[in-house]
């Protein structure tokens, strides 16, 4: 699964989030990684976000909360 959302306020830049199995080796838990590029490039990201997946919902219930 993946997804990609413009950046709003930028011109080209994108949010991108992606479900990686096993980011950090074999047995390692799955995470959604979130990254953010200005250039637009959602394969290289400037910056990025790896959140265990048993972590999500408290962390959507903490976005959701910002709004």
């Amino acid at each position: 699964m993946s997804k990609t959302i413009p950046l709003n306020g930028t011109k080209n830049g994108v949010i991108s989030v992606t479900k990686i199995e096993e980011p950090y080796g074999a047995g390692s838990g799955s995470v959604a990684s979130v990254g953010i590029s200005l250039a637009g490039n959602s394969n290289e990201p400037e910056w990025k976000v790896h959140i265990p997946l048993e972590n999500i919902d408290a962390v959507i219930e903490a976005l959701l909360a910002l709004k």
